[in-house]
């Protein structure tokens, strides 16, 4: 990559953000409303809505820079990686790391302004999205290690707003975590060669691709029985049951898409029904609140 390809001055911002894979903040910020809807019984003030938001926003923004820039010598090895931005010579990791600091302060001020659990355990979240990338060095786990880093947003949003955290948020915690450690497996499904060639770990090059779909395919129904719980625990009326069938329809018709012999759909899969799944949800959370 030449370095006329690099991206420079404010042509670097659109970059960043697609580095980040920022519109993917669709997977995890839905479910972080859901806590935050739920702890709430109602709407919440305008100031806990932005100080969330920024605070799942910038959270995220750590947790995908520190991907992209432990990872980038990984990334540059694998075919399918190393068109990114970092391998392929678009940016620099310092262009990454500097927006990332800014992030992680905004992330930091915004659990300060919800309270002081919040502002406590903040450092704690952000550690954790720092250290996930290193496990798929050293662990077949590190594809449900994912799952509880997208899991953390339920919990915090429900103590952004409560300052406590009871059962109702973990139990929606445990049903992200299997949601997205499931197709985070399938996910990977396609790099189990490479994998196997830089020592590197997964489900599915412990177990093989094909058990490494009945394992996902597991996460998906705890995942739905953990979403029940939820509407069960806080009473909720039936479009929020409804938007579960739903959901549950989506993960079966996700794999119709995508089969242990057949990943050649796997982008249709992992970006648009996923997407459809946190929204169903987060649709169905609303509805149940405030329309019936």
């Amino acid at each position: 990559m030449t370095g006329s390809n690099r991206a420079t001055g404010f042509s670097k911002i659109p970059a960043f953000l697609d580095a980040i894979k920022f519109h993917e903040s669709i997977f995890a910020l839905p479910f972080a409303y859901v806590g935050m809807f739920l702890a709430s019984n109602g709407l919440p003030s305008v100031s806990k809505f932005l100080w969330i938001t920024l605070a799942m926003v910038g959270a995220r923004t750590v947790g995908m820079v520190a991907n992209r820039v432990i990872d980038r010598h990984i990334d540059k090895r694998n075919p399918r990686a190393s068109s990114r931005h970092i391998p392929a010579g678009i940016l620099r990791a310092t262009d990454l790391i500097a927006p990332a600091v800014i992030a992680f302060i905004i992330f930091m001020f915004a659990a300060y302004k919800l309270n002081f659990l919040s502002f406590m355990l903040a450092p704690l979240a952000a550690g954790y999205l720092i250290f996930y990338p290193f496990t798929k060095r050293f662990t077949w786990t590190a594809n449900l290690l994912l799952g509880w880093a997208l899991a953390i947003a339920p919990s915090a949003a429900w103590i952004g707003i409560t300052g406590k955290l009871s059962l109702e948020p973990i139990i929606l915690s445990c049903a992200v975590a299997c949601w997205a450690g499931s197709f985070d497996i399938i996910y990977h499904c396609q790099d189990v060669k490479f994998q196997k060639d830089q020592n590197l770990h997964s489900v599915a090059k412990k177990f093989g691709i094909a058990r490494a779909f009945l394992i996902a395919k597991l996460l998906d129904t705890l995942a739905i029985g953990f979403l029940v719980i939820v509407g069960a625990l806080c009473e909720l009326n039936f479009p929020y049951f409804l938007s579960c069938v739903l959901a549950g329809c989506l993960l079966i018709y996700k794999y119709f898409l995508v089969k242990p012999d057949d990943l050649s759909k796997l982008g249709i899969a992992f970006m648009r029904i996923n997407a459809f799944v946190s929204i169903s949800i987060l649709s169905g959370s609303l509805i149940s609140l405030y329309l019936v």
